[in-house]
């Protein structure tokens, strides 16, 4: 991997001699020089999973790019290529790693053929919420685990945003109870496609950019991609007809930002934490972007697409979730790492939970209620 710099002139600073007055007003004019001030700029190239300009996650990535450029004046300089533009979009990882591009933004769970335990950092089904999941990555030794499955491919991670609670999926026919799931082919990537398998479900890992075609032509019986905000984009309701609430398996799905090692250390050292500043700031606004937008989306897929919005069944939410823990319990013994991962998650979901049993919930109950 080699990084690309170019020199650029920033400034011609010119020092001039005071003049000097002597021997009846005379003046004498001191010789004037010139100096040239040159700054470093270091140009990179961020790849991403995400159609250009897609609101929410593309717009996401070019947020942070813009950040990342204009906090640091402009001697990090970061040039954005969506899906398809320098490399197909679950190649983003790879691209990273041997150096085609410094950064790339993605979702961890799409790697989990690389490293299972990867598919922790994106969402777990019946896990934690965007909040929590920030807190066990930054506060809860989570980021620590992150870095250190992606350390052998010369990748460091960041989390670069959330979407919140998901929505549960589209379908082309109501689900009445678990045998509903047997042989319908649903795009779900991550832990909650192999839930999907455990219940009779086939999953399809495929990118957004092609999920519209293939559930209009039947390629796929199922969908889910991520709620209201960008559902509505992408026209999914032209092509099932029933909504489904709640998004059991992406409690809080969490973005990331992927940068190559080398290049990253190489940086000075200003540049680093203005990297990281920017990746946190991005990280917040996402979040924020879906939370504020999502129920205006959603109203109008109701009332002007007349979308029919359903909740799931207890018994089958239940059954999910027993599915669900017998699911990660597999992943975690298929490898060290894995389990490793696993066992943080678990420890933290616990203690978080408690926490917010009396303060979360029982504050969301009161003013509900009241």
């Amino acid at each position: 991997m080699q990084t690309v710099k170019t020199w650029s002139k920033l400034a011609l600073v010119s020092l001039t001699a005071a003049t000097l007055v002597a021997c009846g007003g005379s003046e004498e004019a001191k010789e004037t020089a010139q100096v040239e001030k040159k700054v470093e700029v270091i140009n990179w190239k961020m790849v991403t999973t995400w159609p250009k300009n897609f609101p929410g996650l593309g717009t996401g990535a070019e947020n942070l790019a813009k950040n990342i450029t204009d906090m640091s004046n402009g001697r990090l300089n970061i040039k954005v290529y969506a899906a398809g533009e320098l490399v197909p979009p679950l190649e983003v990882f790879d691209a990273v790693s041997r150096g085609t591009a410094e950064i790339g933004h993605s979702a961890a769970y799409y790697w989990k053929g690389k490293a299972p335990a990867a598919q922790f950092f994106t969402a777990v089904p019946f896990g934690l919420t965007a909040q929590e999941i920030n807190s066990w990555i930054h506060h809860g030794g989570g980021l620590k685990l992150w870095e250190e499955i992606y350390e052998p491919f010369n990748l460091i991670p960041m989390a670069a945003g959330n979407t919140g609670v998901q929505m549960g999926g589209w379908f082309n026919k109501e689900i009445n109870s678990l045998e509903d799931f047997q042989g319908l082919k649903m795009r779900m990537p991550g832990l909650g496609g192999e839930v999907l398998k455990k219940v009779g479900g086939t999953p399809v890992n495929l990118p957004g950019g092609e999920i519209f075609t293939a559930l209009q032509s039947g390629t796929i019986d199922a969908t889910e991609w991520v709620g209201p905000y960008n559902d509505l984009a992408f026209g999914l309701y032209k092509a099932a007809k029933f909504y489904y609430s709640p998004g059991w398996h992406e409690p809080g799905s969490a973005m990331e930002a992927i940068f190559n090692k080398d290049a990253f250390e190489a940086l000075p050292t200003d540049l680093q934490l203005i990297v990281r500043a920017a990746v946190r700031q991005s990280n917040a606004d996402m979040l924020d972007e879906f939370t504020a937008l999502n129920n205006a989306a959603l109203q109008t897929l109701l009332n002007e697409h007349k979308v029919e919005l359903k909740t799931f069944p207890k018994d089958v939410l239940a059954a999910l979730k027993v599915a669900a823990d017998e699911t990660l319990e597999e992943v975690a013994a298929a490898d060290p790492m894995s389990r490793k991962v696993y066992e943080s998650f678990k420890d933290f979901r616990s203690k978080v939970s408690a926490w917010h049993e009396v303060s979360e919930r029982a504050y969301i109950n009161a003013r509900d209620e009241n």
